[in-house]
């Protein structure tokens, strides 16, 4: 199987000259979106596509992540208790448990660098380790700073690339899931019915937001897709990173709580991934790749959408 590095510099190579083209034309940081499914590896191919711009391509890149906008503990836990009977809000992760203003601030001092007014961006940082991994965002004092416009801003996280459905449209994914045969299998990818559609929609609705403020289509320049022809294969890849979290470690999720927590993501699987795949710019843009992974996360099919 194709090292990773070789994998990220198949993107890279059908990017790197796109983003040359683009700097003809604007002196902003290009924003590369990067997206996945849980336990794809994202947060990996983005740092590792910051090494290689750096090295092979003498572009300098920093990564932003979605899970570092997520709001205080305090205000995640308000989140949770204003709605008990939402599943959804139990933990953080979906659309509405981020800061929406910090996240669309941050991106915008980023994006629109000038070398003029700008000394130094401080990105905000989430430490899950604390309230017993409940979390709660580090001090600002911990937060790391940009302190040179970057060329690529790339900006990781699992629900980017997602636009918000109509009602309509919602009430029909969800009635139709309601109808269906149930999936008895232990790794269920049929987990609409396990919601109230009032619920999908409070979800909804604030991915709406973000997609305003700072995740629609308008906030990128490019994008790239982790993608899975089966999406059993999440649970399989969660899984494996678990597993090795207690070989290293010695803590770490039982399988059956990891089972639960990749539950939490799938509904937003089975609503929005269907839309993405079309492409985040729409077909035919050449500005969105999406990476096909094999059931061992290796990229069987790279493609421009």
């Amino acid at each position: 199987m194709p090292s990773l590095d070789a994998n990220v510099n198949r993107v890279l190579e059908l990017l790197v000259p796109k983003f040359h083209a683009h700097k003809q034309q604007s002196s902003h940081p290009i924003v590369l979106g990067i997206t996945g499914l849980q336990g794809s590896g994202k947060s990996t191919w983005a740092s590792k596509i910051v090494e290689l711009l750096s090295s092979q391509y003498n572009l300098h890149a920093i990564t932003v992540s979605l899970d570092d906008f997520y709001h205080t503990h305090d205000n995640l836990i308000a989140r949770r208790d204003r709605d008990p009977e939402n599943k959804l809000y139990r933990t953080r992760g979906q659309p509405g448990t981020h800061d929406q203003q910090l996240a669309h601030d941050i991106l915008q001092a980023l994006r629109s660098w000038d070398d003029t007014r700008t000394n130094e961006v401080a990105i905000p940082a989430f430490d899950k380790s604390q309230f017993n991994g409940k979390g709660d965002r580090a001090p600002r004092t911990a937060w790391p700073t940009c302190t040179s416009k970057p060329d690529v801003i790339v900006f990781e996280g699992w629900c980017l690339g997602f636009h918000a459905l109509s009602s309509a449209t919602l009430a029909s994914k969800h009635a139709a899931a309601k109808v269906a045969p149930p999936d008895a299998h232990p790794d269920s990818i049929l987990t609409l019915p396990d919601h109230e559609l009032a619920h999908l929609q409070e979800v909804n609705d604030a991915l709406a937001q973000y997609n305003a403020s700072f995740m629609g289509p308008e906030h990128f320049d490019f994008f790239v897709h982790l993608d899975t022809e089966d999406l059993r294969n999440v649970y399989r890849w969660r899984l494996q990173q678990e597993h090795a979290l207690w070989k290293a470690k010695g803590v770490g999720m039982s399988d059956e709580s990891v089972r639960a927590f990749v539950r939490g993501y799938m509904p937003a699987y089975e609503l929005y991934l269907e839309g993405l795949r079309e492409g985040l710019f729409g077909e035919g843009s050449g500005r969105h790749v999406r990476v096909l992974m094999d059931r061992e996360r290796g990229a069987e099919k790279v493609e421009l959408i």
